[in-house]
């Protein structure tokens, strides 16, 4: 098996490694998958091979990039109760037999693992071989499946710049690239952020990830009623909703008065509303922190109180911190609270700017570029700890702190 600097016996300057294949180990959710898009999708420009290793369920590429072959192997998350644990920890360990025999078969460059379950058994392979091995984690707190593999693997790329459950010793591994986005998404990091104008229209957007959030149905017609009639008058809601709470959103709002109301189950053209929203109503997943810091739009984030590890709150802590959100825990989401938080907001367009410019200085649209330098740098021997984003102290001279409803505390009053 290859090993970072194994060039004995060709010319100085030799890359062996240069027409080996780099594996991606990805699975689960896009937020997972997306990445390692991505990231495959870029050092194909570059003229590297990629193959993509996945478990049973995962999806590949697909029709996005279709030259990518695709090799899956039996993974498991640990099931509920001792026999799901033993169903899962047997799942586990053909997977790995079947990841060894792979990494022996593919004689691969390096692997890089995203996170989630379906990556432990082709990253550990590859770490039990001694091939580099490069962990990506999108959250602010360090995956569960992503701790398993760190003390075995060369680097690890972080979107955040500080890490929950990641231990002192490992830091040193750390690059901060980013979390990829989509290149729609990508493309309006340019789009300029006017705030709202004294009587012009305010556009509102409100997401809940990819299945939508039952409590955003429930509490923004109810804050929206609590606003005077002219503010409500001027407001343009976009809203996604789950297709079981459409019906009842949709009754609760029309009364209301409002510029525009948008219904949806699922938006297709995110990129262009993000571009053209005043303010934002959305969970805190990672891939939705990308989205808004790459555009560059103020937010007010409501985690998801039972994602793993509350990595969610982490998120959005850091973003609030940065002066590029206002974080409002689910527990404090009121009607009461978020009308007066609107009613706060929409009153102070500089707020909105400010946290739309810290926003974007929080964010890239480079991140698939800086996760390929990383690979590439690992393959070459480089040094691990280098920042590729601009720090948060840099943010915090950036811009300064939205002064409306900044805190949670300050929305539940």
């Amino acid at each position: 098996m290859s090993t970072i600097g194994s060039n004995a016996g060709f010319p100085a300057g030799f890359d062996a490694n240069a027409n080996k294949v780099i594996v991606l180990a990805a699975g689960g959710t896009g937020g997972h998958m997306f990445p390692a898009e991505a990231l495959a999708r870029e050092l194909l420009a570059r003229g590297r091979a990629v193959t993509l290793v996945t478990d049973k369920r995962g999806h590949a590429f697909g029709e996005n990039l279709p030259e990518v072959p695709v090799h899956r192997i039996r993974a498991a998350s640990p099931g509920a109760g001792i026999v799901g644990k033993l169903k899962a920890a047997l799942q586990m360990g053909l997977g790995l037999l079947e990841a060894r025999a792979l990494m022996r078969r593919l004689d691969p460059a390096a692997v890089v693992g995203f996170g989630g379950y379906p990556s432990v058994p082709t990253v550990y392979a590859a770490i039990q071989s001694k091939l580099p091995a490069l962990l990506h984690e999108q959250n602010a707190v360090l995956g569960r499946a992503n701790r398993m593999l760190i003390a075995g693997a060369s680097r690890i790329a972080v979107a955040f710049s500080d890490i929950e459950k990641l231990g002192e010793a490992q830091r040193v591994k750390i690059v901060r690239t980013g979390n990829p986005v989509r290149p729609a998404v990508a493309a309006r990091r340019l789009s300029p952020y006017e705030a709202p104008g004294a009587d012009g229209p305010v556009r509102l957007l409100v997401m809940g990830g990819s299945q939508g959030a039952r409590i955003f149905s429930e509490v923004i017609p109810a804050a929206l009623a609590l606003l005077p009639e002219a503010m409500r008058a001027r407001i343009h809601l976009a809203q996604q909703c789950r297709p079981e709470d459409l019906e009842a959103a949709r009754d609760a709002l029309e009364p209301l008065g409002l510029a525009r109301l948008e219904l949806q189950t699922f938006f297709r053209d995110v990129p262009e509303r993000l571009a053209a929203c005043h303010l934002a109503v959305t969970r805190a997943g990672a891939s939705t922190i990308a989205e808004l810091t790459c555009v560059g739009r103020p937010a007010i984030l409501v985690p998801y109180p039972h994602a793993t590890d509350d990595h969610q709150t982490a998120n959005a802590r850091h973003l609030a911190e940065a002066g590029a959100a206002w974080l409002v825990p689910q527990p404090s989401f009121t009607a009461q609270a978020l009308a007066k938080q609107l009613s706060a907001l929409l009153a102070d367009p500089q707020a909105l700017t400010a946290a739309a410019r810290a926003a974007h200085g929080w964010g890239t649209a480079d991140a698939a570029t800086a996760l390929a330098d990383a690979v590439l740098a690992m393959l070459d021997g480089g040094p691990a700890a280098h920042d590729h984003a601009r720090s948060d102290h840099d943010q915090s001279q950036h811009a300064r702190r939205p002064s409306a409803g900044a805190s949670a505390k300050g929305a539940a009053e």
